[in-house]
């Protein structure tokens, strides 16, 4: 099964929000996923709040051979390192 990490389009016309999935690449862009891997608002202002992403699991997909979409590629290079460092934060916080 060759799995991909695409954006299911969510919302209504004019509002669009999407979620970043893994799923097979022959479902359909609303298809079944396998998981859900974060989210995606374009209409947020502030654009560092813009996405949200699960980077344990994208590293995991990609490990076991999981490609992105070139859109889910840019935003991957644009804000994975900082939910990287927005996970890594609340695991140091509590032995502190």
């Amino acid at each position: 099964m060759a799995v991909r990490i695409r954006m299911k389009m969510m919302g209504r016309k004019h509002r669009p929000y999407f979620r970043i999935v893994a799923l097979d690449h022959h479902q359909p862009r609303d298809g079944r996923v396998l998981e859900e891997l974060g989210t995606y608002d374009p209409m947020v202002t502030d654009k560092t709040k813009r996405v949200t992403l699960k980077a344990d699991r994208i590293k995991y997909w990609q490990s076991v051979g999981a490609l992105a979409s070139p859109k889910v590629t840019v935003l991957l290079k644009k804000y994975l390192a900082k939910a990287e460092a927005e996970a890594a934060a609340p695991s140091a916080a509590p032995s502190a």
